[in-house]
């Protein structure tokens, strides 16, 4: 170089969102490479006790709409599908696409339904997810390997590390989403009535705390045995090592992994969070393989049976067709709306007249 000088060439880093596919493509090589190591009994046993744990999260929702309808008779296994249906294309499609395809096959399941209370009875089961949440995130966050979240910047999973390194952009993010519900609830409550008595009816089963604790809360507690069953079972299918403090874990980064759903099932989040969890517990490769082994084997089962139950309980020949029929049904249920709301008014006029 000139004058004896040498330059020093700028360091140069890949991009998060690059960082972050790279890391998730390792891992799934890692997945791959391992299958021959993995035990099929505990996967099998694991994924018969996920299915177990679904199918009673469904009944718990069943007893929930029971009490929002108990005029009107309609089937379990038509809530048992839409439920399965939800939970797989969520698993295949970011941003909880699923719960509007719920929101239109449970609507169209009950006689006599709406759409504002059937979205308000899925807030219904937060409430248990909501209390066991915060019992399974203070476990995670005292063991000494769970990151911290000004830690989660520095994790391999871009929607999760963004927010992160960026808290401006998320509170902003955070009250703009506050500000816009809450400038549609004004609305709504002004314009439009009967809407929230319909939300109120969703949730009603809330103001009986006696049913509530039996027919929901305490189901969905025997469900979520199960779902610590079949985590336990799938670490001992890869390897990794089933035990309580271990499943707490995972089910501490699923409880994150659900607040940040930009990806199918939060994939690249729960990779990111169960390979900085684990990362002492077994071999780095084995950490790697269980992080997406255990959300592809989860994500295809689920997928199957939401499909399935797509085809053979609502007859429709794939996910689009229903999403594609949901928003027919809504324009044409606003249509109605808009024109009883014009017959009120038409009738309030004639009779002030």
């Amino acid at each position: 170089m000139p004058g004896g000088r040498s330059r020093t060439l700028p360091r140069v880093t890949a991009p998060p969102l690059a960082s972050s596919l790279g890391s998730f493509l390792d891992a799934v090589d890692s997945f791959f490479s391992s299958l021959a190591a993995l035990d099929l009994l505990p996967l099998v046993a694991g994924l018969s006790c996920f299915c177990i744990y679904i199918s009673t999260r469904s009944y718990a929702y069943y007893n929930v709409l029971r009490a929002a309808y108990p005029d009107e008779v309609f089937p379990f296994w038509k809530i048992w599908g839409a439920y399965w249906a939800a939970y797989g294309f969520n698993n295949v499609i970011p941003a909880r696409g699923g719960d509007i395809m719920k929101l239109f096959l449970v609507r169209s399941s009950i006689p006599n339904s709406s759409y504002p209370a059937i979205g308000s009875s899925f807030f219904v089961e937060a409430v248990f997810d909501a209390v066991m949440a915060v019992f399974i995130l203070t476990f995670a966050f005292t063991q000494g390997v769970f990151p911290k979240p000004p830690d989660f910047s520095k994790l391999q999973a871009f929607d999760l590390s963004y927010l992160a390194s960026h808290p401006r952009f998320t509170l902003f993010l955070i009250t703009a989403l506050a500000v816009a519900a809450l400038a549609l609830f004004a609305l709504l409550s002004v314009r439009v009535r009967a809407f929230w008595q319909r939300v109120k009816q969703g949730v009603v089963i809330l103001r009986d705390r006696p049913r509530y604790l039996r027919e929901v809360f305490a189901v969905q507690f025997v469900a979520w045995l199960f779902r610590f069953a079949a985590f336990w079972l799938l670490l001992d299918a890869f390897h990794v090592g089933g035990s309580v403090h271990n499943v707490l874990l995972v089910l501490g980064v699923n409880a994150i992994a659900a607040v940040v759903p930009f990806t199918p099932g939060g994939a690249g989040v729960q990779q990111a969070l169960l390979v900085q969890v684990f990362a002492g517990a077994a071999a780095s490769a084995t950490v790697a393989a269980y992080s997406v082994g255990q959300q592809i084997a989860i994500g295809a089962f689920s997928f199957a049976i939401g499909f399935g139950a797509i085809i053979f309980v609502f007859r429709f020949r794939s996910f689009r067709e229903v999403i594609a029929r949901g928003r027919e049904s809504r324009a044409q249920e606003a249509q109605a709306e808009a024109a009883a709301r014009e017959e009120q008014a038409a009738r309030e006029r004639a009779a002030a007249g």
